[in-house]
């Protein structure tokens, strides 16, 4: 069976590839929005199950797609990928020295035919009081447009800014490979058999 990943995240792509698996990479627009009723893990389990149900016409028999979905909690207020430097500012300063949750929803779908399998992982993140300069060089140097709560754990305010995580750091990167890589070799041990 070939593992397919539906995600440009870069992030994703390396924990996949240090994880040691063999994907090829399929890329697509999917809306992004969700219910207004679901919160939290449910939020992020629904947009990767959504995204992969936007693939599941293309897949082959012999094929296992991956889909994921990283989201940012602050108390039940779900923050998105900011839309612009002072939105990405404005999130970075309601979330300085506060914890907040992030979830990555997956979804491994199979080509068979087989009903997917959806989970999420919560991380709780405490972030260290950082100075408006801080939070300024931030958003102008690295950009952060692209990612939910408009931060990466893995560059410059996560180095700084990151006082303690409780859970996987690497569901904060956007992929909990301690529970994906399970899921992945149950899946293709059942499609071996």
């Amino acid at each position: 069976m070939r593992l397919i990943l539906a995600s440009g995240s870069p992030r994703r792509r390396q924990l996949l590839t240090e994880l040691g698996l063999t994907y090829e990479i399929r890329l697509r627009e999917v809306d992004e929005s969700f219910p207004p009723h679901l919160r939290r893990a449910q939020v992020a389990e629904y947009l990767a199950r959504h995204k992969a149900e936007a693939y599941r016409p293309d897949l082959a028999a012999d094929e296992l797609l991956l889909t994921a979905d990283t989201i940012v909690c602050l108390d039940e207020e779900v923050l998105n990928k900011p839309v612009d430097a002072a939105e990405a500012r404005a999130m970075l300063g309601r979330l300085q020295g506060r914890a907040h949750q992030v979830y990555t929803g997956v979804c491994l779908l199979p080509g068979d035919g087989r009903e997917p399998l959806v989970f999420s992982d919560e991380t709780t993140v405490h972030f260290q009081p950082l100075t408006p300069a801080e939070i300024a060089h931030y958003v102008a140097e690295y950009q952060p447009f692209d990612k939910a709560g408009a931060y990466g754990a893995q560059v410059w305010l996560g180095l700084v800014g990151i006082g303690r995580l409780e859970g996987s750091y690497f569901n904060v990167m956007g992929l909990p490979t301690h529970r994906v890589w399970p899921a992945v070799q149950a899946l293709l041990r059942q499609a071996a058999s």
